[in-house]
């Protein structure tokens, strides 16, 4: 294997790491955004619940059921 032989694949390899390296960096991005979804579609599912709730007809509501759903909500803020 001649010099340049060798220097070529040393290039090659070198190549190669800087796209792992990449690599890398964009699935710890990727991992931070799919954290953030789910914190995001909890919240969502929380929301969710509070509205279900209040929209039930008055008459039909359990109170202290609604006043543990709000006050569950803001403690959430």
């Amino acid at each position: 294997m001649t010099t340049t032989d060798l220097a070529q694949r040393a290039r090659r390899a070198h190549r190669r790491l800087r796209e792992h390296a990449g690599l890398r960096e964009r699935v710890r991005v990727l991992e931070a955004e799919v954290q953030e979804n789910r914190q995001l579609n909890r919240r969502i599912a929380e929301l969710t619940d509070v509205v279900a709730e209040l929209l039930i007809p008055l008459e039909a509501r359990d109170q202290d059921r609604v006043d543990e759903v709000l006050a569950s909500f803001r403690t959430g803020l």
